[in-house]
C-alpha cells in the first residue's frame, strides 16, 4: 500500500524542519549521558484492602486468598485450613517502580499498582507493606500507602457498565521509602565515560574536541561513535566539580542525517533541510469518475386505455482527470525548492509525500524516507 493510500481521508499537517548551516550549540548534558548512572528497576507483590466490593473474586483467583491468610499468619492471625474466606474488598496487585541513581535509604519514591486477578475497579483501596525487589532479588525499597486511580467505571443493574481510562491501576505518590542504595560506578572508578544519546562520529569527535579545548589536552577521546572516555580523579569532591563543569559546556554537534519522516496515523511529514533531489522529472495527476443516478417516469396519454406508469433508471458516468504540470527538478535541488513548486501549483500534503516516495522509488531522493 502506497504511503498516498495511508493518508488518504487524513487531516494532514506539513511541518518542515529547516536546520540552519550552522547548527545550534548544545549542552553536553541534554545529548549525553553518564555511563553507570542510571535508574533501576523495582518490583513486588502485595494487596490492596479496602475495596468497595471491587475486589478479586475468590473463587476465580486463589492466590489473592492464599496471600491474605499469610500474610494474617504473620501478624498472628491463623485461619483454619477448611475455611475459604468469602472476600470482596481484597485484590492481589504488582507493584513496580524505579530506582533512581544516588537514591539514599529513607528517600521516598513513587510507585505503580497494577490489579493482577479479576479485580477491574482499585479506586479507593489501600496498599499494605510491599517489599520491592531488584533483579538481583534483594529488598532496595517498602511501598504502602493509598491509592490514586485515574480512571473510573460505573455499572448498572441491567448490566451496562462505563469505564473511563484504567481504574484497574493506579500510582501511590511517595508510597515507596528506600532501603538500600545501589553502588554506582561513577565512586568507584578514575575514568568516567559520556554515552551519547544518538551515535555519530561527528558528534563523539567535536565532544572530546570540546573538553580538551576546556580541560586540557588528552583529557578525553572517543571510543567508538557512541562514547567519549575521560581521565577523572578518584576523588570524589574532585569528580563531582569535574561533572559539574562538563554537563554545561555547550559544543556543536554532528548534522542529523538527511531524512524525510512521515507518520501515517497522523498524517505528519517532517524533513530536514538536508534533503536534496537529483534531476528528475515528476508528472503527478488523478483521474476523478463521477456516477449519478437519476430516474425517468414515462406516463399514458390522457386518453389511452390500459397504459401505466413506468419509472426507468438513468445512470450518468463521467471521467475526468485533473491536469496538473510537470514537475522539473535540476540538479542539487532543496527542500525548499520543492515545497515551493508543490505549493505553486496547489497540490496538497499528500501530493507531496507521493511525490517523495515517487523520487525515493526511482532513486533521485537523496535522503532516506522514514515511516513511524
Amino acid at each position: 500500500m502506497s504511503i498516498q493510500k495511508v493518508l488518504t481521508g487524513l487531516s494532514l499537517i506539513l511541518a518542515l524542519l529547516f536546520v540552519s548551516s550552522t547548527a545550534d550549540a548544545v549542552r553536553i548534558k541534554d545529548v549525553a549521558d553518564i555511563a553507570g548512572v542510571r535508574s533501576n528497576h523495582l518490583v513486588g507483590y502485595g494487596l490492596v484492602v479496602g475495596l468497595p466490593g471491587s475486589g478479586d473474586k475468590t473463587t476465580q483467583a486463589p492466590f489473592t486468598v492464599q496471600s491474605l491468610k499469610n500474610m494474617l499468619q504473620q501478624l498472628g492471625v491463623t485461619i483454619p485450613a477448611n475455611v475459604n474466606p468469602q472476600l470482596k474488598n481484597v485484590a492481589a496487585v504488582a507493584v513496580h517502580a524505579e530506582l533512581p541513581p544516588f537514591a539514599k535509604p529513607g528517600q521516598l519514591i513513587d510507585v505503580t499498582v497494577s490489579s493482577l486477578g479479576n479485580a477491574e475497579n482499585l479506586k479507593g483501596g489501600t496498599l499494605l507493606v510491599t517489599p520491592l525487589k531488584g533483579v538481583d532479588g534483594q529488598t532496595y525499597a517498602i511501598a504502602q500507602g493509598n491509592l490514586v486511580v485515574g480512571g473510573f467505571m460505573a455499572s448498572g443493574g441491567d448490566g451496562s457498565s462505563v469505564t473511563v481510562n484504567t481504574p484497574s491501576a493506579g500510582t501511590v505518590p511517595n508510597g515507596g521509602q528506600v532501603e538500600r542504595a545501589v553502588e554506582s560506578a561513577f565512586v568507584a572508578s578514575d575514568v568516567l565515560q559520556l554515552d551519547l544519546k544518538k551515535p555519530d562520529f561527528t558528534t563523539a569527535q567535536r565532544l572530546a574536541d570540546r573538553i580538551n579545548e576546556t580541560l586540557g589536552p588528552d583529557t578525553a577521546f572517543p571510543i567508538d561513535g557512541a562514547s567519549v572516555r575521560i581521565m577523572a580523579s578518584l576523588d570524589i569532591r574532585a569528580k563531582v566539580a569535574l561533572m559539574s563543569t562538563l554537563e554545561n559546556l555547550e559544543f556543536t554537534p554532528g548534522k542529523a542525517p538527511a531524512q524525510v519522516i512521515v507518520n501515517a496515523r497522523t498524517g505528519t511529514v517532517v524533513i530536514g533541510d538536508l534533503v536534496r533531489i537529483r534531476p528528475a522529472a515528476v508528472a503527478h495527476g488523478s483521474l476523478t469518475v463521477t456516477i449519478s443516478e437519476g430516474f425517468n417516469v414515462s406516463q399514458p396519454n390522457a386518453l389511452s386505455q390500459g397504459g401505466e406508469t413506468v419509472v426507468t433508471p438513468e445512470s450518468a458516468v463521467a471521467a475526468t482527470e485533473q491536469k496538473n504540470p510537470m514537475f522539473l527538478f535540476d540538479p542539487g535541488v532543496t527542500l525548499n525548492d520543492l515545497v515551493r513548486a508543490v505549493n505553486d501549483v496547489g497540490a496538497t500534503p499528500s501530493d507531496l509525500v507521493a511525490i517523495l516516495e515517487a523520487l525515493q522509488r526511482s532513486g533521485a531522493l537523496e535522503g532516506e524516507l522514514v515511516i513511524i
